[in-house]
């Protein structure tokens, strides 16, 4: 695990340059996670690491695998400024410790609600999953583990998360492509769904 994580923690330090501040945090059952954050110009940058030391397995199987299985990590985009978006830390560790915890696999197209606000006062308290590769490339391991893909995750409001649960995720990002939706935007309102 702890090779895996050091391999991370390089391929996050090459793709977004030097963390500024991180933050650890231990759940009881379940491994330790770190939040990194990455300041880029008016952009700052919220990256876990510790999601990826072990591979996320179908709760349904009898023995989970500890060496195959989609290993990935978080990365929360948002623009600085009015927002305390510094907040999100205990609830990104949160998110990145689900497999863990509750043994779900954390996939693109995916929501993950934390029933309360992302920070606060943001109008966000789930995130849609979105699809990796853009911001950073994936971690090829060796032959017999899956790569660690950095999942970008897309603040929501509880109006765009009902409408992405009857609609779907690639019916919502149309949407938000449709109205020119600034997602790095901490206090955006929803966007019009009718």
């Amino acid at each position: 695990m702890g090779e895996v994580l050091a391999l991370v923690d390089a391929r996050l330090r090459t793709a977004l340059g030097e963390p500024d501040a991180r933050a650890a945090v231990t759940f009881l059952g379940a491994d330790r996670i770190e939040v990194l954050r990455f300041i880029d110009g008016d952009v700052v940058r919220y990256a876990t690491l510790g999601m990826s030391g072990q591979p996320m397995n179908d709760p349904k199987d009898l023995m989970a695998d500890p060496v195959r299985g989609p290993r990935a990590e978080l990365v929360l985009s948002v623009r600085t400024g009015p927002a305390d978006t510094d907040k999100v830390l205990r609830p990104l560790a949160v998110l990145a410790s689900s497999p863990q915890v509750e043994g779900v696999i954390v996939a693109p197209g995916a929501s993950l609600d934390l029933g309360e606000p992302l920070w606060p006062g943001a109008p966000f308290s789930s995130v849609l999953v979105a699809e990796p590769g853009g911001l950073v490339a994936d971690l090829e391991l060796d032959e017999l583990m899956d790569p660690v893909r950095f999942l970008p995750l897309l603040p929501m409001t509880p109006n765009e998360a009902a409408w992405k649960r009857v609609h779907g995720a690639q019916a919502l990002q149309e949407r938000w492509l449709t109205h020119g939706t600034d997602l790095r935007d901490p206090l955006r309102g929803s966007v019009t769904l009718d």
